[in-house]
């Protein structure tokens, strides 16, 4: 079994170096291509994500900023610190993330 094992590899292995040798200027066609369009397609992805979570942050700021507005009388001053506590940080980075989309967009 062992034999036969050996005899075919001995057949295939040239094959083999030639169908490499024959593939790689096709192989570092597509490395260069994935090098320089694969950055130029990320770049509007990545400013997209900071922008849906610009959006999430503030609409969760927007939530809490609500609740204050509508349950001011009702809420413990405890509750209403801890929920204006979460509106700022949201807005926060709500602000933070549409900004950085901005400034990746932008270079």
């Amino acid at each position: 079994m062992a034999r036969a094992a050996g005899r075919l590899v001995g057949r295939l292995m040239p094959k083999a170096k030639r169908a490499a040798k024959d593939w790689s200027p096709a192989a570092e066609h597509s490395r260069q291509f994935v090098k320089h369009v694969v950055p130029a397609a990320i770049k509007p992805v990545h400013a997209l994500w900071h922008e849906i979570l610009g959006f999430v942050f503030l609409a969760f700021a927007g939530l809490g900023a609500y609740r204050i507005w509508r349950r001011q009388d009702q809420m413990p001053p405890m509750q209403m610190a801890i929920v204006l506590v979460f509106v700022i940080v949201m807005a926060g980075y709500g602000i933070a993330s549409v900004m950085k989309a901005r400034k990746i967009s932008r270079s």
